[in-house]
């Protein structure tokens, strides 16, 4: 009876072993299956980041190009118009002194 009752003891814990050990290899099976999905998720996202970051930058570099094209055309614009009122307060001012230099000629001489 011993040896029925270590035998069948035997067997059931060997059953219970096997039973184990399939379950920690379809664990094991799961764990790789979601390591694989959240690598091909991983994968995925960094590439539509980088698709995105790639978008941004070419339209930055666009709208960067445009606002310099834009503000290069109005520096030259502002210049124009500020070297034309520098010219007319010199010119403005040049008659002023060569009045002055008449008006203290004539006293002078008087």
């Amino acid at each position: 009876m011993k040896k029925n009752v270590l035998a069948l003891l035997a067997f059931g814990l060997f059953a219970t072993t096997v039973n184990a050990q399939e379950t920690v290899k379809q664990e094991a099976k799961n764990v790789g299956t979601a390591i694989e999905k959240g690598a091909k998720a991983t994968e995925k996202g960094v590439k539509n980041g980088a698709e995105w970051v790639g978008d941004k930058a070419k339209k930055g570099a666009k709208a960067t190009k445009k606002g310099v094209k834009k503000g290069t055309k109005w520096v030259g614009k502002t210049a124009t118009k500020g070297a034309k009122s520098v010219e007319k307060t010199a010119v403005k001012g040049a008659d002023a002194v060569a009045d002055g230099y008449k008006d203290v000629k004539s006293d002078l001489k008087k």
